[in-house]
């Protein structure tokens, strides 16, 4: 099970830059970078993870639990699997 914060140490530890992501509540580099990765709840209890462009986000996925959010937003930072 991978949470927020084991995502954010796992994707630093992998080399991935800390611009390259942004995770609701845990890890939201100031000043806001112009293009990177979020994951982040919704309101209806969702995880929703996708890349931020030019100033607008668009949603490519949408889980039931933060593990699976997470895990493919690593999986897509790095190309590995998902961490242990």
């Amino acid at each position: 099970m991978v949470d927020r914060y084991e995502l954010r140490d796992a994707l630093l530890t992998a080399g991935v830059p800390p611009e390259a992501f942004r995770i609701a509540g845990v890890h939201e580099p100031v000043p806001v970078p112009p293009d990177f990765w979020f994951v982040r709840p919704t309101a209806e209890g969702y995880w929703e993870i996708g890349p931020h462009e030019r100033g607008a986000d668009e949603v490519r996925a949408v889980f039931e639990s933060e593990d699976a959010a997470c895990a493919q937003v690593y999986r897509t930072l790095t190309g590995r699997g998902a961490p242990a």
